[in-house]
């Protein structure tokens, strides 16, 4: 057997009301005055407000700054510009709330705090990221899980594609999952975080790399995601289903160490290309990339439905993972994700460049099976 090595990430505050513990919490690292990070939309609701009314509303500007201008799908500016406030504004620490934009562009500002206007493309060239800031995550959607990941989704200037900026100081001091900040959250972004946090299970846990604690994880947020996330969309003051999906959404991202495959590799240019929600677009490719994956490898989800409550432990593979993606294709249909992608505004013209992008993608070269440039224009076209 072949040495393998495993982690896990951050201290966790789980619980209705884990944000009043901040304060004290922020004192512990030593962090005086953060700077808050989120996006415009976030900045007006009340899980904004609470954590506002935490820190001290009145103190905003001296005892706290704010950075609010993430946008859905973050760029290099989401990174620079708050790295310039938080020097500027003479803070020592980070806190982003919201979903996964906010956290991965705080998470990142810190880098060009470290070390201001380097060239982000180049980010692996530096061997050195020691002595981040402090980062404090808060996340007010259960989808990403970026909040206990060791890295950030951003397109760069350099290249106009989404980069995966993975280093493990990128790795937060504290998460608090609270989930009487998700329930403003509307039932559509519920169902479309969750897709994420259902798809981060599925590609991880079907993943040929070798992390069985990652496995394990992985099949546990599976069968929280098809009891919980329904009662979330159906009722999003139901704090027991939030809760629930907040730690699916942390433990996909865990499980999501292992890596993914080519159902993010569809999704990622769907974002960068065509501005689609990334949990959209995971929805609307997670059955053909199921079916694609299952054709070329027999039984590969029999443990997925397993985990959804499907009995399946007497049947051949080829039914095993037949009935298992039925029961996701049904289940993200009860959700309200269905369609295809020409509903979102996706075009044939766009083709050339999505597949182009997905080729580049790292994700699909820890797919279950080898992807190819032919076989990515036959799943966008299967689901346009």
């Amino acid at each position: 057997m072949s040495l393998a090595s495993f982690s896990f990430p951050t201290p966790t505050l789980f619980g209705a009301g884990s944000l009043q513990e901040l304060p004290a919490r922020l004192t512990r690292l030593g962090i005086r005055k953060p700077l808050v990070v989120t996006d415009a939309g976030l900045a007006k609701t009340a899980a904004f407000a609470a954590l506002a009314t935490t820190l001290g509303a009145r103190e905003q500007g001296r005892a706290w700054a704010l950075y609010s201008g993430v946008h859905p799908n973050p760029i290099e500016n989401d990174v620079r510009e708050p790295a310039a406030l938080f020097t500027r504004e003479g803070c020592d620490g980070v806190i982003a709330i919201g979903g996964g934009s906010p956290l991965d562009a705080g998470k990142a500002a810190r880098l060009l705090v470290k070390r201001p206007g380097y060239d982000l493309s180049r980010f692996y060239e530096e061997p050195d990221w020691s002595g981040l800031a402090p980062f404090v995550a808060i996340p007010t959607t259960a989808g990403t899980g970026s909040e206990v990941g060791r890295s950030s989704v951003i397109t760069l200037e350099a290249t106009r594609k989404k980069a995966v900026l993975f280093h493990p100081e990128l790795l937060a001091k504290l998460v608090i999952l609270d989930p009487e900040l998700t329930v403003g959250l509307p039932a559509k972004l519920t169902a479309a975080t969750g897709a994420d946090a259902l798809t981060h299970c599925v590609e991880s846990f079907t993943c040929p790399q070798f992390h069985p604690m990652c496995d394990g994880i992985a099949l546990e947020g599976v069968r929280l995601i098809v009891e919980f996330l329904p009662r979330a969309c159906r009722d999003g003051k139901d704090l027991e289903a939030r809760g629930h999906m907040l730690v699916a959404a942390a433990m996909g991202a865990v499980a999501f160490q292992k890596d993914l495959g080519v159902v993010h590799s569809l999704a990622h240019p769907l974002s960068s290309i065509c501005g689609m929600h990334h949990g959209l677009a995971n929805a609307l490719c997670l059955v053909a990339g199921m079916r694609f994956c299952a054709a070329r490898k027999p039984g590969l989800y029999r443990r997925v439905g397993i985990a959804c409550g499907l009995e399946l432990h007497k049947v051949s593979a080829a039914e095993a993972d037949q009935r298992t993606i039925e029961f996701i294709a049904g289940f993200l249909g009860g959700i309200g994700m269905t369609g295809r992608l020409s509903e979102h505004g996706v075009t044939a013209q766009q083709l050339d460049a999505l597949v182009a992008q997905a080729v580049d993608d790292p994700c699909h070269k820890t797919n279950a099976v080898p992807v190819s440039a032919a076989d990515f224009r036959a799943l966008y076209e299967q689901v346009l």
